[in-house]
């Protein structure tokens, strides 16, 4: 069994997608807009005019399959209640993750070293998504 985050980005999928690309390595497995869909299967689905909206993408983050959508489109994706946690293999890549993670977002916590890691801190991405991230003391 396996448990995936299904993420909806309300209309900014495909930025979403190529932002988590170039900022921690996400690989594209599959990208499906909504015009992709058989005729008369789109209708109702998202409002008109959004059709080249992402139905559903696929992609990978290190070993982790992460699902996402643009679901209505309205353009105000709200991501609560959860974290998308990374664990980095060093300081640089620590350092650099979370750098890209808070450009255009907010930084909760800042990258320290604590009781329970060598390297700790918490931000939320511009799309809203909440991110933790580790390096774990040798």
């Amino acid at each position: 069994m396996q448990v995936q985050p299904y993420l909806f980005f309300d209309g900014r999928c495909e930025e979403a997608v190529e932002y988590y690309r170039r900022a921690v390595g996400a690989e594209v497995s599959m990208l499906m807009r909504f015009c992709d869909s058989p005729p008369g299967h789109e209708r109702g689905m998202v409002p008109p005019g959004s059709g080249n909206k992402v139905m559903h993408a696929c992609f990978r983050i290190g070993a982790t399959t992460v699902l996402a959508s643009d679901g209505p489109c309205l353009g105000h994706p709200e991501f609560q209640g959860f974290s998308l946690c990374l664990t980095a293999a060093d300081a640089a890549e620590a350092g650099r993750l979370f750098a890209a993670l808070a450009d255009g977002g907010k930084v909760d916590q800042p990258l320290v070293r604590t009781f329970f890691a060598e390297s700790f801190g918490m931000v939320t991405d511009r799309f809203g998504v909440s991110w933790m991230l580790f390096l774990q003391g040798k």
